[in-house]
């Protein structure tokens, strides 16, 4: 069966056979699977299959069991506080709605840098609160990555060979060493499939123009910690996701909370435990706006972007 593309052209490769994707892998990128990387595919599904189990019967009861702990006061609550409260149960606890924020995507313009230059230990994604100092490191999300990639595509949509994406795929290939994922199920072992692979970025893209965002069509919430101001950082998966609704200038997206700082949970709960701090932590969360300036302790010099950075805003973000 033959299919088009963003633009109707005709795919050929979804003529041949499609191999399995990966465990993290779109549907939109099934005629860019390959048999030759299908062992380490399968490979990837036993690994994320152990992982599921582990959870579910180790991880998670170990979860509720300790926190129920520090939800009744019992013998033991305070270490367990202390070491950060397992994240799964506080986020049952919490509840899906006080932990989902709606932001403008053009002011969520800061990603929290966990990586210290001074032997500070990084924070665990097992617990929902975070002691160190990675929320005053701060990087751009305007003169990241996921941005330039997003904006050279959309600039470069008629001719992506022309993208800097293109180039080092293509440099890859013909290195011999062509760019693959096996948790995505991915081989780009030809020009063509580089091309298709882009232009599946940009059929997502006017995706985003036409419909707005669509959280049911994605796998993970866009994560977010909130620092020890209360105000939001952007952090882990969903960067490209973000980086599309900037560039359309959505006037709207849904986050997902996934940590905290402890100096602010400490400031909200103000010495409170169980149900009344998880009530004034919902509460606070509330007014959380994105964080948009600087760190103090940034690696790198502050960009200085034009007031006009952000192009207009299309699709529906542009009605009035």
């Amino acid at each position: 069966m033959k299919t088009t593309d963003h633009e109707g052209r005709e795919d050929h490769a979804a003529d041949s056979p499609r191999a399995l994707l990966g465990p993290e892998g779109e549907a939109e990128f099934a005629d860019l699977t390959a048999e030759e990387i299908q062992w380490r595919v399968r490979l990837a599904y036993m690994q994320h299959s152990l992982r599921d189990r582990m959870q579910q019967y180790v991880g998670l009861p170990v979860d509720r069991l300790l926190f129920q702990r520090w939800l009744e006061q019992r013998a033991g609550s305070r270490y367990i506080e202390a070491q950060g409260l397992p994240r799964r149960s506080l986020e049952a606890a919490l509840g899906d709605e006080a932990l989902t924020l709606h932001v403008d995507p053009r002011k969520l313009i800061r990603i929290a840098v966990r990586i210290s230059t001074d032997g500070e230990k990084r924070p665990s994604s097992m617990f929902f609160i975070w002691d160190g100092n990675w929320d005053q490191r701060r990087e751009d999300l305007r003169v990241g990555t996921r941005y330039r990639l997003i904006s050279d595509l959309d600039e470069n949509r008629h001719d992506l060979t022309r993208t800097e994406r293109y180039q080092e795929l293509l440099s890859a290939l013909e290195s011999g060493q062509p760019w693959c994922s096996h948790q995505e199920g991915i081989l780009l072992d030809t020009p063509e499939k580089i091309l298709r692979y882009l232009e599946v970025y940009v059929g997502f893209l006017d995706s985003m123009v036409t419909e707005g965002y669509r959280p049911e069509r994605t796998r993970d919430e866009i994560g977010v910690a909130i620092s020890r101001q209360g105000r939001i950082l952007k952090i882990n998966r969903g960067l490209h996701r973000l980086a599309m609704a900037q560039r359309v200038g959505l006037p709207s997206i849904p986050v997902r909370v996934r940590c905290v700082h402890r100096e602010w949970w400490n400031k909200i709960v103000d010495g409170a435990w169980g149900e009344t701090a998880l009530a004034r932590v919902r509460a606070a969360l509330k007014d959380c706006v994105p964080e948009e300036r600087p760190g103090p302790l940034d690696l790198d010099a502050a960009p200085l972007l034009p007031e006009d950075f952000w192009p207009p805003a299309r699709g529906a973000a542009a009605q009035p």
